[in-house]
């Protein structure tokens, strides 16, 4: 075979016992083949092989089997078009570990004791750049952060010119912290978060200096919350770190019984570990410069830092300048499945420019600092056929414990995206929306359409950190994305703006139905503004300031909202703006019920309106004010009794039984690309 010649032209060191079958160990002997008793000892060495193999015999399938051990990345694991059709895979599902990071040895009790420990890396003194993440037996550690709970809270509004001028309370800050390089504040503003360095304080006007740029209005909040990370004195609480970038020393204050000599510590090296890209090209040569049909298979990704530039970072909404650990541009038909993402600093995955029709299927997301899942990019609304980003399945994820540096990060977010299925997948304990959708503030028309939101299971959002989240969430046109038979629970934010469906700045022709959202601090339903939505046959339940929203009226039909189920037992039916008439809203068809008020028709208001008054204005004509008789009061999920009266007006049972991760055996096959 023509492969066969070509490969008995390579050094001795590359030759495998079967170019279709690679072995890498990370702890082989250097000049390995991939032979089972010669493996690759290192990922780079073996892609390279495989391309080679590729190269000499296009048809024959290869794969990389990695076994049990760290492959620790000196630089970002880059695959390219040579690579199309492979397969990286573990051994062991999970026990093949590609790390961002780096492991620190060396460590000693600091003289006096007290749980401190300390090593010194003098590659980190005179302003190098440094890391930001430390992991200690496979756990984040705290940057040294001051307040340990809780926060700070600004005495009036922030400046909006630049430096940024932080108004801070007696004693809440000290001078001396200005004078140790990589000072950080972290702010909280309403529904992001800022991150800037701490250049002055000035404790007689009570006012600190942070470098940043000018600041927009719309973030005025005049007792924002905020910490200090990385000054010495802030290293107080058991599980913090601190590095000296001036002398090089590295101090953990470690929990009662832990030896720092005996446990792994990692410090963050890379920020991107993977980087799967093709080559943008010409028209001609798509199909030698995209990467296509890679597949990724029980590998474990982790430890990586996050990319804060030294001027600090100041983002708009949802971590957006924050890039993927795992990033994908230009390549199309590859998979990653039974994955694990953990101990990541920026967001978990990032599917960009030219990615396409990926499945990313039973994995395992967590620990992230920012986001889950990035799709799309947020800036071009007229992508090229090649540029374009689409038609991906994202389903049967497990996507847990997010925004822990970056409380903004999504669970999920697709930008200029469009014909993606988000399914089957458990969001849960993030600080701001579970799945978010759009990115076009308005009615301009963008190729973010016709996406699939189903059966996904999105729960424990906000936290009470930040404000203006949704279960979902969409911005702009978006005809044909549908959001089905979701359970979306406990969104809970700090001011204002937890909400479960939350149509957002334009929202238009999206189709909601089959949702059961229950327990949020605001609403079930919100839109802002929009067009031509359609809110039908969901259940809406216990929901605590208002039951459904609408915030601004226009010359247009906002949605029709018909045959759902509004059941509650605290604040009003109706938030905010009401007015106008069927031509702008229409609801119709729905079951009202407030356990405060019971049948008692004449007690209800709906935005000040009697029922008769309501209906008076052509809504719900045919919708009733009736006890919907849940199954289990406490669990709305558990749906209606079979005599509920909410049949009577066109309710239809919402099935959610295979809402969240599907056994493996019980995923669809994936089809063949065409």
């Amino acid at each position: 075979m023509r492969w066969i010649a070509f490969l008995s032209s390579l050094p001795a060191w590359v030759l495998p016992l079967s170019a279709a079958f690679l072995v890498v160990r990370p702890d082989a002997n250097i000049g390995g083949n991939g032979a089972p008793h010669h493996p690759f000892r290192t990922l780079p060495e073996a892609l390279k092989a495989a391309a080679a193999a590729r190269v000499a015999n296009p048809d024959e399938p290869v794969t990389l089997l990695l076994q049990r051990g760290r492959y620790e990345l000196k630089e970002t694991l880059k695959i390219g078009p040579a690579h199309s059709g492979i397969t990286l895979r573990s051994a062991i599902p999970g026990q093949a570990v590609v790390s961002g990071g780096r492991r620190i040895t060396g460590w000693k009790e600091a003289p006096g004791g007290q749980g401190l420990w300390e090593v010194r890396l003098p590659e980190f003194t005179n302003g190098r750049p440094a890391f930001h993440h430390l992991f200690v037996n496979g756990q984040r550690a705290q940057r040294a952060r001051t307040p340990n709970r809780g926060f700070f809270q600004t005495r009036a509004a922030l400046g909006t010119q630049s430096p940024i001028d932080l108004p801070f309370r007696p004693g809440d800050l000290k001078p001396e912290w200005a004078r140790y390089p990589d000072a950080q504040v972290v702010l909280l503003m309403k529904w992001t978060d800022w991150h800037l360095p701490l250049v002055a304080v000035d404790t007689d006007k009570g006012v600190a200096e942070l470098l940043g740029g000018p600041r927009a209005s719309w973030m005025d909040e005049p007792d924002a919350r905020y910490w200090v990370e990385n000054v010495p004195d802030a290293l107080d609480q058991p599980g913090e770190w601190y590095l000296d970038t001036q002398t090089g020393w590295l101090r953990y204050l470690a929990p009662k019984g832990l030896r720092l000599n005996r446990v792994p510590v990692v410090a963050a090296r890379l920020t991107e570990l993977v980087r799967v890209e093709g080559d943008p090209g010409s028209v001609e040569s798509a199909s030698e410069s995209v990467v296509q049909g890679v597949t990724f298979s029980g590998i474990t990704f982790s430890e990586t830092d996050d990319g804060i530039p030294s001027e600090g970072l100041q983002s708009p909404q949802s971590a957006v300048p924050i890039r993927g650990a795992f990033r994908a541009t230009h390549a199309t038909d590859c998979v990653i499945e039974d994955c694990t993402f953990a101990n990541l600093g920026g967001y978990a995955l990032e599917l960009g420019q030219g990615a396409q029709r990926w499945r990313v299927a039973g994995n395992v997301v967590r620990d992230i600092g920012a986001g889950g899942l990035r799709i799309g990019e947020p800036g071009d609304t007229q992508p090229s056929a090649r540029d374009a980003c689409h038609s991906h399945q994202i389903t049967d994820n497990e996507i847990l414990r997010l925004g822990r540096v970056f409380p903004a990060g999504c669970g999920v977010i697709v930008f200029q995206s469009g014909t993606n299925t988000i399914a089957h997948n458990h969001i849960a304990d993030l600080y701001y929306t579970g799945i978010s959708v759009g990115w076009n503030w308005g009615y301009q028309e963008t190729p973010c359409r016709a996406n699939v939101i189903e059966y996904n299971l999105v729960e424990r959002v906000g936290q009470g950190r930040l404000s203006d989240m949704g279960g979902f969430y969409t911005l702009g046109p978006q005809p044909g994305t549908v959001i089905r038979n979701n359970i979306f629970r406990d969104i809970q934010s700090y001011r204002y703006g937890g909400w479960a469906l939350y149509t957002d700045e334009g929202s238009t022709g999206i189709v909601v139905e089959n949702n059961i959202a229950t327990r949020c601090t605001d609403a079930g339903f919100h839109q802002h503004y929009g067009r031509d939505n359609v809110i039908r046959n969901n259940l809406l339940a216990w929901n605590t300031n208002h039951s459904v929203m609408r915030t601004r009226s226009e010359p247009h039909r906002s949605f029709w909202f018909t045959n759902n189920v509004i059941i509650t037992q605290s604040g009003t039916l109706l938030g905010s703006d009401w007015s106008g008439g069927t031509n702008q809203f229409t609801s119709d068809g729905n079951v009202w019920f407030d356990r405060r008020q019971g049948t008692n028709i004449a007690a209800y208001r709906f935005a000040g309106q009697s029922w008769e008054q309501w209906r008076q204005r052509g809504q719900e004509a045919h919708s009733r004010i009736a006890d919907p008789l849940l199954v289990d009061e406490a669990h709305p999920e558990m749906g209606l009794r079979k005599n509920s009266p909410a049949y009577a007006v066109g309710f239809r049972p919402i099935d959610v039984s295979t809402v969240g991760p599907r056994p493996k055996d019980h995923r669809p096959r994936p089809v063949a690309a065409p």
